[in-house]
């Protein structure tokens, strides 16, 4: 299993950035959703890594490779 790691930075103009390692697909924002609303829930930026598309085309592939006829 790999190590989910939620990296929450601070600047001082009071800015919090939120960084997700070891998530691949959606999950990643499941897993920030509760730290999101706990800080206010105010998403100004969200940057998608390359890990969140990684899962996501294994899906759109499988389900492609699973239709009838194909």
């Amino acid at each position: 299993m790999e190590i989910q790691e939620v990296q929450v930075d601070i600047a001082a103009d009071g800015e919090v950035r939120l960084s997700v390692r070891g998530v691949k697909g959606p999950g990643c924002l499941a897993l920030t959703e509760a730290l999101e609303a706990q800080l206010g829930g105010q998403v100004l930026l969200r940057e998608l890594t390359l890990e969140h598309e990684e899962e996501a085309e294994l899906a759109d592939q499988a389900s492609q490779d699973l239709r009838p006829g194909w």
